[in-house]
């Protein structure tokens, strides 16, 4: 097991990066023995860092999955999040403790939050990845890679326009936009090819943080390379002048896109901070996209161990609904459900609170917590409405009041809820061996089972989610969505599951309405083809693909000194 001297006594500990580096972390050699893997099945990348072999993946996805698949989701969440990270790593860290052989997947950070708002986003304390410099940063490049390979595909679509078009796209609508892995809100509204013949054709364009190319989510779904260069070749870029979509295998450059995500479809494997194997890979949004690390990372750890602890983006009913609805449909199908809560998310629903006033949730209000445990209640039935059993694992900030924990946990078991705390920021495995064995006693008593079949009319489809999952009473399509839903099913797409994009910030698509709304109507606004990615996107409102910074963003901490020391990584 890994080791570390910064062991505190009575409190947390002094930053996520004083404990990465007092860690004392085992070669990745040895970890990747833990999974039945030789030197000779990764490619080191470094310290501590190693990608599988395609060679690796294909053995280790053989015979099947065999093992206990346990996906971490949460509660509506507060902007800086309720811990589904440190969670899903102290949750595979205390099950490894007890025992069972256990691999942590997660998504790789984006640098937009580790420059943002969130800082660094490899989990945190005693239950994060290491090593965690490399992961909030470049790491392996495979979101430069990413980056690079979405680019390609804008530079060869207008370099056809500027060589005659003989595509016939109508310049007008051209849906694929330019990537960059950095917030940057002037980005967000561009145009391109001015200053005369020789700089292309000019028209309307836009960035999107790298998050949120569809690319990314190819990537998150692929089962292969054939099959990777399948989804990228079947992207929709733009129609032409009749109305009809033009992709990638229109414009001659799948092979090259698939060349430049070839080392990038190899999952990485680290390790947690007590040395339990984690594969930290892919990072799609978890709004206009499914917002789960790659399907080959949890294939892989579902097949090598007997528990795989995955994560899905925000809370149950965007992040477990399309792992339900889009992921398992791929083969990996949940066997337990972990629903994050902490006491800071259950006040703010309790206090009707919006925008979210940190300072003020610091105040303790044991009746606030209570009046917002229905939005804690309301994500667990979520999950077992699909057939997931679920245990709500209270998520404990070093700051956290008796009493409020006491009041969140008591309203939780008061309704039958199962329910345990997790101090595994503060602990480690230690911190989340109560949880690991309610998730042992829970897994694999039900019967998973989707909310609708993918055969049935898109509208069906939306209005199902819209209905079964938010809350709402029905379904608003405005603005021309009605006509893509038509045109989507003419070009032949209606049998695809659908992604709905919505505020994470509340059931509804108001993030002011908190706890769970009643008496209101989900308003669709446009749907688009996810043709690549296997999903269509239908956004309930402006959905924001470049994020900006905030005030005081998180970069401004971030230093490195005359020895290469980085500083500010929280």
């Amino acid at each position: 097991m890994a080791t570390t001297d910064a062991d505190t006594d009575d409190g947390p500990p002094e930053s996520d990066l004083a404990v990465a580096r007092a860690t004392d972390t085992r070669p990745i050699e040895a970890v990747a023995a833990d999974l039945g893997l030789t030197p000779d099945d990764i490619e080191p990348r470094g310290t501590g860092v190693g990608k599988l072999t395609l060679d690796a993946v294909r053995s280790a996805t053989a015979d099947g999955i065999d093992g206990t698949t346990v996906l971490v989701t949460g509660m509506t969440p507060t902007p800086k999040g309720e811990g589904k990270t440190v969670t899903t790593v102290g949750l595979g860290q205390a099950l490894a403790a007890l025992g069972e052989s256990t691999t942590v997947a997660v998504r790789e950070p984006s640098l937009g939050p580790v420059f943002g708002i969130k800082g660094g986003a490899a989990g945190g304390g005693y239950s994060q990845v290491l090593p965690m410099e490399e992961i909030n940063l470049h790491f392996t490049g495979d979101i430069h890679a990413l980056t690079a390979a979405h680019d390609l595909i804008a530079a060869a679509l207008d370099n056809h326009l500027h060589q005659g078009n003989d595509l016939d796209i109508d310049v007008r609508r051209i849906d694929w936009p330019r990537a960059l892995d950095v917030n940057d809100r002037a980005l967000r509204e561009t145009v391109v090819g001015l200053g005369g013949p020789t700089r292309g054709v000019p028209r309307e364009d836009e960035f999107v943080i790298t998050a949120a190319s569809e690319l990314t989510a190819v990537l998150g779904l692929a089962s292969d390379l054939e099959d990777l260069k399948a989804r990228i070749g079947r992207i929709v870029l733009a129609a032409d002048a009749d109305g009809e979509p033009v992709t990638p295998s229109d414009l001659g450059v799948t092979g090259a896109v698939a060349a430049l995500l070839r080392d990038a479809f190899r999952p990485n494997l680290v390790q947690t901070v007590e040395g339990v194997p984690a594969l930290v890979h892919g990072g799609p949004f978890a709004n206009i996209a499914h917002g789960t690390n790659t399907l080959v990372a949890d294939r892989v750890g579902a097949s090598l161990s007997e528990f795989l602890v995955t994560e899905a983006g925000f809370g149950a009913d965007l992040g477990a609904e399309k792992f339900a609805h889009i992921v398992a449909r791929e083969g990996i199908v949940p066997d337990v459900a972990v629903v994050v809560a902490t006491v800071r998310g259950a006040k703010r629903h309790g206090l009707e609170m919006w925008p979210t006033d940190f300072d003020a949730l610091a105040e303790p209000d044991p009746d606030a917590v209570r009046a917002g445990v229905d939005n804690v209640r309301r994500h667990v039935e979520i999950v077992e409405s699909f057939g997931i059993p679920a245990v709500v694992g209270i998520n404990v900030f070093p700051d956290d009041a008796e009493a409020e924990l006491a009041a969140l946990e008591e309203a939780l078991a008061a309704e039958g809820i199962a329910v345990a705390r997790s101090t595994a920021y503060r602990d480690g495995g230690d911190g989340a061996v109560d949880l690991a064995e309610r998730v042992r006693e829970l897994a694999g008593t039900g019967e998973f089972a989707p909310l609708y079949d993918v055969d049935e009319p898109v509208r069906e489809k939306i209005e199902t989610v819209a209905r079964e999952v938010y809350g709402a009473d029905g379904v608003e399509y405005v603005d021309g969505a009605d006509d893509d839903v038509d045109r989507l099913e003419e070009w032949g797409y209606g049998d695809l599951p659908v992604c709905l994009s919505k505020t994470p910030y509340s059931f509804a698509d108001d993030p002011s309405l908190t706890g769970v709304p009643e008496g209101w109507t989900l308003t669709v606004r446009e749907v688009t083809p996810s043709a690549g990615a296997g999903f269509l996107v239908a956004k309930t409102a402006d959905v924001m693909t470049m994020p900006g910074l905030p005030a005081e963003p998180a970069a401004e901490k971030i230093d490195v000194d005359a020895d290469g020391d980085i500083t500010g990584l929280f």
